[in-house]
């Protein structure tokens, strides 16, 4: 019988993407499978035309050749991807397209061991500080339990002088080798947890894990500038790799305290203070809080109850050192709760002045207020 089209096989164009043609491969090992279709000799066969079609298209060169002539371009390497061990050059994709849809370590006969050597892992530490801190940045000590480096054994395992047997279970490969339908599929040997080797005399410090739990002191600096849910990464300062692995990465999170005056919304920082009426009516000169110390802010006269002034620079740094923030002040003017005779008698008179009892045209609202308070 003639062999199909690679393309119409796969059921995309002639001018169909790597991505495309690796999506409808995907499809049609899900659907044709051996394994989900047991003693479906018609399924085994569309699986094996669609391997095929997918080892030619997926390589290049192959393909180039198919596209100017035909299956007799391609025979020798077609014929070996469809034989039942899929030998074909063209098929070194499969183990990552089967591997992940089956959840099989390997395919196709696959000699490639389980990773013995693993990364450490990452990390993380919440850490809270001050405004003031992440304003101007800091230095400080953060003490950090992990798994660590056995000393004793350095790592290993087993105890210093003592040696390591190949585990009897996969010989020392690492991985066990089954017969998966018409596959032949490698898993991690669970004996030897896929080291390939066995620990007689265990290391007594670590029990012979390779690493043992301490608490590490460190020195962090925080920029200038960070917010709440800031992630440093200290590199290499999470746990210890096994099997001499390289060790994982710190991420220290960052929260800020509440501040009892100022609220920050990205680099700017807001407060609020009261000035008396007489502050208000006249004007004045208060002294207003910063992350700086103490500022003078002018309240000119007639200033009204949430009347907004800008200090410019006393926000908060960016990070990099690239421009500052400003604080935004909001006036309030507080109403006095009890009066001395003296000043009933004074807001009386002022009373009378605003009703227009005595007022005169010669005389605004706020010289008669100057008046009254001088």
């Amino acid at each position: 019988m003639a062999k199909r089209d690679y393309y119409e096989v796969l059921g995309v164009s002639r001018t169909a993407t790597d991505s495309e043609i690796k999506s409808a491969y995907r499809k049609l090992a899900i659907k044709y499978h051996p394994d989900k279709n047991p003693g479906d000799k018609e399924a085994e066969d569309k699986f094996k035309e669609a391997a095929e079609a997918y080892s030619i298209l997926s390589d290049q060169n192959q393909r180039a050749k198919y596209d100017r002539y035909g299956h007799s371009g391609v025979g020798s390497s077609a014929a070996s991807a469809s034989g039942a061990g899929f030998g074909g050059a063209g098929f070194a994709g499969f183990e990552d397209i089967l591997g992940d849809l089956f959840g099989f370590s390997d395919f196709f006969g696959s000699s490639r061991k389980s990773k013995s050597v693993q990364r450490g892992a990452d990390l993380r530490y919440d850490l809270e500080i001050s405004l003031e801190d992440a304003a101007k940045g800091l230095k400080t000590k953060i003490k950090v339990p992990r798994l660590e480096t056995c000393t004793s054994c350095q790592g290993l395992g087993a105890t210093p002088g003592s040696s390591l047997t190949t585990c009897p279970t996969c010989n020392g490969v690492g991985q066990v080798r089954y017969q998966q339908g018409f596959f032949s599929v490698s898993r991690t040997c669970s004996y030897c947890r896929g080291t390939g080797k066995i620990i007689k005399d265990p290391c007594q410090d670590c029990q012979g894990e390779g690493r043992v739990a301490k608490e590490r002191s460190l020195e962090i600096k925080i920029p200038a500038g960070v917010d709440s849910g800031a992630r440093l990464r200290v590199q290499g300062e999470g746990e210890a790799g096994i099997g001499g692995g390289p060790s994982g990465d710190l991420y220290i999170v960052i929260s800020i305290k509440e501040h009892p005056i100022f609220e920050r919304q990205d680099n700017n920082l807001y407060c609020n203070v009261s000035v008396s009426f007489s502050q208000a009516a006249l004007g004045s000169e208060i002294k207003v809080s910063t992350l700086d110390g103490e500022q003078q802010l002018k309240v000119p006269e007639g200033t009204q109850t949430g009347t907004v002034f800008r200090l410019k620079g006393h926000g908060i740094s960016s990070l990099g050192g690239r421009g500052k923030g400003d604080l935004f002040v909001t006036v309030n003017v507080k109403t006095p709760s009890t009066l001395t005779k003296e000043q009933r008698r004074l807001f009386e008179e002022l009373a009378k002045i605003e009703s227009g009892a005595e007022a005169t045209t010669e005389k605004g609202i706020f010289d008669k207020v100057k008046d009254i308070f001088s």
